[in-house]
């Protein structure tokens, strides 16, 4: 029944988060003081079940492996952290001239790459897995130690930011748990062998999709008064990120037509357009420097992000892998 139940929570994580967006928004609300301590003190815990089980299916060990699949890792290294801000900066300023809370939202969205469905998407859309899960290893290591020197150049000096903090919160919330779930990675694999291992990472994924809806909830509940104090506003946010997800995913897609194999190209279109919303939000929440409507952006990218993966899977495997053209399969449904 556990089971079903993370299993169900990993599925359906689009509307699980919806429904603890819309219900922290609404226990915000109406809770007190005592509440709001209570939910404080839980961050941490949350936090650690979150990020724990999706660090155990990440093989760091695949970084040795970066001279194999060298084109698509400098490809995605460069979109990631060279394209992904620019394109941040642009859209911040452009949406969020007056708001910097929901700018520093969309600054953590394209500082922190690859999510745990990279990989999966890859394989799923035909894409080399290889070069995907080297990819994912490699630039979430960089983003550990790029994103406080971004964030301190992109946040204004008025909202306080500390870097130092943040390497801090960074070594509580990604360093640790990421040296624990490789360890426990290793005593799985040694005890049950890679078959046994490769039927419980579904669990893992479960856990981690329990613990952001957990950390969703706790964010919105936290946040609920300041977001809910101009709603348009906070509306909109969706625009910007939509353009964001479409400018990656088209610069990702065009370079890797340009410069790499078919397999490969897929890959690097997974590697840059998935970003790492889960260590994200954890960072946002637990941060004291880091503005509270800031988690905004993110938990309304966790709707965005999935079916973005699945169409370009669709796309991949269903239209060009079967040699149609998009004009071909729209006409197959009419």
């Amino acid at each position: 029944m556990i089971r079903r139940f993370l299993l169900g929570l990993k599925s359906n994580l689009i509307f699980v988060v919806l429904a603890s967006l819309a219900i922290g928004l609404a226990f915000g609300q109406v809770a007190g003081d005592g509440t709001r301590d209570l939910l404080q003190a839980a961050v941490v815990p949350v936090l650690f079940l979150m990020i724990y089980p999706m660090m155990i299916n990440i093989d760091l060990k695949e970084v040795v492996n970066v001279r194999s699949h060298a084109g698509t890792v400098l490809l995605s290294v460069f979109v990631n952290f060279v394209v992904a801000p620019l394109v941040a900066v642009g859209l911040a300023r452009l949406f969020f001239a007056g708001n910097i809370e929901y700018a520093i939202g969309l600054y953590f969205i394209a500082l922190i790459p690859t999510s745990g469905m990279t990989a999966a998407w890859a394989g799923l859309a035909n894409g080399d897995l290889g070069s995907a899960l080297v990819a994912m290893a490699v630039n979430l290591l960089l983003a550990v130690a790029i994103l406080p020197l971004y964030l301190s150049v992109l946040i204004p000096a008025s909202v306080g930011f500390d870097p130092s903090a943040l390497y801090q919160q960074l070594a509580q919330i990604i360093i640790l748990p990421m040296v624990a779930g490789n360890v426990t990675r290793r005593i799985l694999l040694r005890q049950y062998g890679p078959d046994g291992f490769k039927r419980l990472k579904p669990l893992f994924g479960g856990l981690s999709s329990f613990g952001v809806m957990l950390i969703v909830f706790i964010a919105m509940a936290m946040r609920s008064q300041s977001i809910l104090a101009d709603p348009i506003a906070s509306a909109i946010v969706i625009v910007p990120l939509i353009l964001f997800y479409i400018v990656i995913l088209g610069v990702g897609a065009g370079l890797g037509r340009l410069l790499l194999d078919t397999k490969s190209g897929v890959a690097l279109v997974y590697a840059t357009s998935m970003r790492n919303l889960s260590i994200a939000v954890a960072i946002v929440v637990a941060a004291p420097t880091i503005p509270d409507t800031a988690v905004l952006p993110i938990a309304l990218a966790y709707v965005l992000q999935p079916p973005l993966g699945a169409v370009y899977m669709h796309y991949r495997r269903d239209i060009v892998d079967e040699g149609l053209t998009v004009r071909d399969a729209l006409a197959s449904f009419s």
